[in-house]
């Protein structure tokens, strides 16, 4: 096994509890079906995913109101109140984080598919996001996770070596392509599971 000395964390989800359900649960009145079919349908995941690789809010917002002008007031609430998407700290993570940091034995960053719209509103909310050395926002390469060039910026501007690195990120689908590159993903499900995944690579985080 190699050495690790770097370590790369997502952020929504694993450090910051990010969730349009906050927004849009209110708004189908409790109704959590109607909701998850307005988000899987409607305002997706892939919609937003655009917006992190780039693509202007205001331009993807006109985009889907024309294409589904009966759903207008709901589509525009998704960035129009964004904010209130934004949940506190996962603290789990957070202190996990900071024994990483604190140690001086590794190099942290964090790769983040974020609107670069948005991004600022984190940045100032969260004081933890001052402890990286770096942050690789994706809105601002205009490409975004699982694709390679991302991964490739992260270990370039960071002179990171793949091998040595551990990634955290509750997407599948993102670890899945670290690993391809090299990286050695970790699946982020909650604070105490990363902990004991950590113990794998003789890193042990004390309370």
């Amino acid at each position: 096994m190699s050495k690790i000395d770097s370590f790369i964390f997502d952020l929504g989800g694993v450090l910051i509890d990010w969730n349009p359900e906050y927004v849009f649960l209110k708004e189908f009145n409790g109704d959590r079906k109607k909701m998850q079919w307005f988000l899987d349908n409607i305002c997706t995941m892939a919609w937003n995913e655009n917006q992190d690789a780039g693509y202007p809010i205001a331009k993807a917002t006109e985009d889907l109101v024309l294409k589904f002008p009966e759903y207008e007031t709901l589509i525009r609430m998704y960035y129009g109140r964004w904010v209130e998407m934004l949940g506190g700290p996962i603290s789990g993570t957070v202190n996990v984080l900071k024994k990483l940091v604190s140690s001086k034995k590794f190099k942290v960053v964090a790769l983040t598919n974020w609107s670069t719209e948005t991004f600022p509103i984190a940045r100032e909310k969260f004081e933890f996001l001052k402890w990286f050395k770096g942050i690789v926002v994706s809105g601002e390469e205009k490409t975004r996770k699982p694709f390679e060039d991302i991964f490739n910026i992260t270990l370039s501007r960071y002179n990171i070596t793949a091998e040595n690195a551990i990634f955290i990120d509750d997407n599948l689908r993102n670890v899945e392509a670290a690993n391809q590159l090299g990286l050695n993903g970790i699946q982020f499900i909650n604070p105490d599971k990363l902990i004991d995944d950590l113990k794998q690579y003789n890193i042990t985080i004390n309370d």
